[in-house]
């Protein structure tokens, strides 16, 4: 298994370390994203995610290629988690090994940022007050 990705309900990130390990890696670096407290001075109750799956899968895998390519990556990991999900509750988990901390370092970066910038999942925030979609729900 060179890329573990899925949309799941939800990570178990106990699990991270032994999908990212290979015996050609120096180096592994993790990102995870979690429900943060408050945004913009507001308290979060929760957040709701929904995606299309089929799509998001397609972009992912394309994501993981465009990295294993560029930076000579022995493993990647993508996880998105669908559902309503609470304070500290994960929500996504990408990660790299390579034989290099540099490497995996600028990997994990751009899994982070390019998922959240082309991958079809939209986010719902729930507030005490008021419900607000993050990104244009389809």
């Amino acid at each position: 298994m060179k890329k573990r990705i899925e949309i799941v309900d939800h990570i178990d990130t106990s699990q991270v370390y032994a999908d990212l390990s290979d015996p050609q890696s120096g180096g592994i670096c993790v990102f995870i994203g979690a429900v943060r407290e408050f945004t913009q001075d507001e308290e979060v109750i929760a957040l709701e995610f929904e995606t299309y799956k089929t799509m998001a899968l397609k972009e992912m895998e394309k994501i993981a290629d465009n990295a294993m390519e560029k930076w000579s990556l022995n493993k990647i990991v993508m996880k998105h988690a669908v559902g309503n999900k609470g304070v500290e509750e994960p929500v996504v988990i990408v990660g790299a090994s390579s034989a290099h901390r540099s490497a995996c370092f600028e990997a994990c970066r751009f899994l982070i940022d390019t998922l959240k910038e082309t991958v079809p999942i939209w986010k719902k925030e729930m507030f005490k007050n008021k419900t607000v979609w993050v990104s244009a729900h389809p």
